[in-house]
């Protein structure tokens, strides 16, 4: 019998109250989104692997639309990244290791084709991305967050994101810290968040007016 991988042992421990009803991997239960970080330097080989995971998500007739800009933490464009978050995430995020922009492009080129089309699913399939960016992350003993509190029209200028590209996200990613670091108000919201129950979102035949 092989050893238990020693990362997703931990991922069980870091679950808190979370349980699935149905068995699946540690990963989907441990991984959850920490505030608090330590601002520690991250390596190259981590940080490109969470953008290769991201890389190989699957994607409607393969247009990859996903797109990321990152800073690093101690850079002058991971402050200009820094000053695009709304006050409540900017209070924590600075430290992080590192900073994302993520966008998606609608626009492709099928393969084989010459004439370019517009995706309906790009915003979708880059949220496929950023799953496999932050389970890729949990794996490797780091921790992610994406926030929607930012300002767009900063954020754009600051990473000179064409208008071709629909901006989605900021993704914190970092070594999880002691949640004494944060503000005291919001220590009591650090640990794993709580799920619905399976049958608040999966139904058999079809959607239930209420749901």
């Amino acid at each position: 019998m092989s050893e238990p991988n020693p990362l997703l042992v931990s991922l069980v421990s870091q679950a808190g109250e979370r349980a699935a009803g149905t068995p699946v991997s540690s990963l989907f239960i441990g991984r959850w989104s920490a505030r608090a970080m330590t601002g520690e330097p991250i390596p190259d080989k981590v940080l490109f692997a969470l953008f290769e995971a991201a890389r190989f998500a699957p994607s409607s007739n393969n247009s990859q639309p996903w797109r990321f800009a990152y800073a690093r933490r101690g850079k002058p464009a991971f402050d200009k990244f820094h000053a695009c978050l709304s006050d409540s995430n900017r209070v924590w995020a600075s430290k992080a290791s590192a900073l994302a922009l993520v966008a998606s492009k609608a626009a492709f080129t099928p393969e084989g084709g010459s004439e370019p089309r517009v995706s309906g699913s790009s915003s979708f399939d880059t949220g496929a991305a950023w799953a496999s960016l932050a389970f890729q992350a949990a794996l490797l003993g780091w921790s992610t967050r994406a926030m929607g509190g930012f300002d767009h029209d900063l954020a754009r200028a600051a990473a000179g994101a064409p208008e071709s590209l629909k901006l989605e996200a900021m993704i914190a990613i970092g070594k999880r810290g002691d949640p004494l670091l944060l503000p005291e108000e919001r220590r009591a919201f650090e640990k794993p968040n709580r799920r619905k129950k399976i049958e608040e979102i999966v139904f058999a035949g079809g959607f239930p007016a209420d749901c």
